[in-house]
């Protein structure tokens, strides 16, 4: 197993109302990413956040801020969400003709960059730009909404998506997954290659989250 898995507990599953205490399970469960969906009812069918949301939590913890545009037009919201205090940007090949323009945009505006593909979409669509990101997020679900299933398929994928990493040196690069992640898959879906899991509703609708959390990092040890 590769060393350095991060647990990113979604905030599209939290309370809105105390994303404070959010904040805190995140903390003292020991997770080390924050995800933020930004759906734009557009590109998906549903809409939530914007760089306003991201805004308040900067000045409010220390973890890394990973956003997630599910949106049409991202370089629209690049800067918006770079100013807000994103760590890292992630974009949609589907969202775009000009991959490497939205990656030099993000780069620019000192984010890291990350590259998202939906469970249909080829995997070919995105290798010819994999040594150019910091993150490959992999959707484990058709996205829009959380809660769903686990698509079974998508280990292939992971496994395929490392094994072109590893034949081009691109070991930097990290294998995010999103979608139906939960306790019972997730080491299934370590052991494929990923390197990063996004978990909503199994942390934020869970009656004990910090041990969930804790639960999720002592999986990646076993």
């Amino acid at each position: 197993m590769r060393s350095g898995f991060k647990l990113a507990p979604s905030i599209l599953s939290a309370d809105f109302s105390d994303l404070r205490s959010a904040l805190d399970i995140c903390n003292a469960g020991g997770a080390h990413w924050i995800h933020v969906d930004v759906m734009d009812n557009q590109f998906v069918p549903n809409l939530t956040i914007g760089p306003p949301v991201v805004s308040s939590l900067r000045p409010v913890t220390q973890k890394f801020i990973d956003v997630h545009m599910m949106v049409i037009d991202p370089e629209e919201l690049v800067e918006p969400f770079a100013k807000a205090g994103a760590d890292n940007i992630t974009f949609h090949i589907e969202a775009t003709n000009d991959p490497e323009g939205i990656i030099d945009l993000i780069r620019s505006c000192g984010s890291k960059v990350g590259v998202s593909i939906k469970p249909k979409t080829p995997l070919e669509d995105i290798f010819p730009i994999l040594d150019k990101v910091d993150v490959v997020l992999v959707m484990s679900v058709e996205p829009g909404f959380g809660g769903q299933g686990y698509l079974p398929e998508s280990n292939e994928r992971i496994g395929r998506i490392r094994s072109y990493l590893e034949e081009n040196c691109l070991d930097r690069v990290l294998i995010e997954v999103d979608g139906g992640i939960k306790l019972h898959n997730a080491k299934q879906v370590i052991d494929a290659g990923a390197d990063v899991l996004v978990a909503g509703s199994e942390v934020f609708k869970s009656t004990r989250p910090i041990d969930t959390i804790k639960d999720f990092y002592q999986l990646s040890a076993q």
